[in-house]
């Protein structure tokens, strides 16, 4: 998973030596190259790569903290999933019947 990111760090890398031992170029100038085409672009895809695993680690979060509440309230866990409206066995109906015009 992460091969690709090193490899980009390490041509980073390489170029901004280049650019640093160049007759016309400085070792600002690598350290700019370095940081501009290296660590901000690979943070970036690494911070995207990690989301998944952040929004496992946020469910997996809310659904302990859940547990830990309905256990210390010695209330039942329903059946239905977090997040989702409690079905209950009744259908759903709309207490006025809709208006139509007579044809």
């Amino acid at each position: 998973m992460y091969i690709v990111p090193i490899g980009w760090i390490y041509v980073a890398l390489l170029m901004s030596v280049a650019e640093a031992t160049n007759s016309n170029g400085s070792i600002l100038g690598g350290i700019i190259t370095f940081v501009l085409y290296g660590l901000m672009p690979v943070g970036i895809v690494v911070y995207i790569m990690g989301t998944p695993a952040r929004k496992r680690q946020l469910r997996e979060r809310e659904i302990m903290e859940r547990e830990a509440y309905l256990a210390r309230t010695g209330e039942a866990a329903s059946s239905a999933p977090i997040g989702e409206p409690d079905a209950g066995g009744q259908a759903a109906t709309d207490p006025v019947a809709p208006v139509r015009k007579e044809p």
